[in-house]
């Protein structure tokens, strides 16, 4: 059995687990295209709720997409102001929407869904201020194909689980990720690792006492068992007894 091999029999055992705790979630489309990509941008150095609230604001300031392509810079800025980064993302978000419109005569994305994936990958990345992540997540969420997106918990769990190295960026994860887990299941997958990430494994304490994975946890086996396993010895030794010489 290859590596590969390997680390997808290791995914199934994961997967079953966080199903068992998380369910199987079905695809639905949670924005069309242009708010989710749109959304993305927003999302980018900031948390759910920031970037939600910014959100509202821009949509209901402006009516249309052509209305916020077209508004002035400063209107845009103050409305997305709550998503931070707000001098950045407010032209990043207009000129995406220019460059659209210049090479497909108004703002649609509904063509990826005529492109393979790979050509929509890098269609979406050939955007200014587009990544992988972003790419994965309008494809995924907003057209149901099967692309991975990598954020922050879906790598760092992964990582920790050893489904990618140690010095795996979040932008080469997605390939790896898509080799590793089934094409079917990309969405369930995706959604199951995030919700690990927040409730068990997070960033600053994982609460690996409580988590079903740590039979297949890199880190858990390499740290956590193996420091346990050093106190448990230490702890067990003789200790040498003092001298009652006066």
């Amino acid at each position: 059995m290859n590596e590969l091999d390997k680390l997808r029999e290791k995914y199934q055992h994961i997967a079953h687990e966080l199903a068992a705790l998380y369910g199987y979630p079905t695809w639905r489309q949670h924005k069309l295209p242009v708010a989710e990509l749109v959304d993305c941008i927003l999302s980018q150095s900031t948390n759910d709720a920031n970037r939600d609230r910014a959100f509202a604001l821009l949509t209901a300031k402006f009516s249309t997409w052509e209305a916020v392509r077209d508004a002035a810079t400063d209107e845009v800025i103050a409305a997305i102001k709550p998503a931070g980064l707000a001098n950045q993302k407010g032209p990043r978000i207009q000129q995406v929407l220019r460059t659209i419109t210049e090479r497909r005569g108004s703002i649609t994305l509904d063509f990826l869904r005529e492109l393979s994936v790979d050509d929509a990958k890098k269609w979406l990345t050939s955007l200014n201020g587009v990544g992988p992540k972003t790419a994965a997540i309008v494809l995924c969420f907003a057209f149901g194909l099967p692309a991975f997106p990598v954020d922050t918990h879906v790598h760092r769990v992964s990582q920790r689980l050893g489904l990618i190295g140690p010095k795996v960026t979040p932008d080469q994860a997605h390939a790896i990720m898509e080799r590793i887990v089934p094409a079917d299941t990309y969405y369930q997958a995706h959604l199951n690792i995030i919700e690990h990430g927040r409730k068990v494994c997070q960033a600053r304490r994982p609460a690996c006492e409580r988590c079903p994975l740590t039979p297949w946890c890199d880190y858990y086996q390499q740290t956590v068992a193996l420091n346990s396993a050093v106190v448990a010895t230490s702890k067990s030794k003789p200790q040498k007894q003092k001298d009652t010489k006066q």
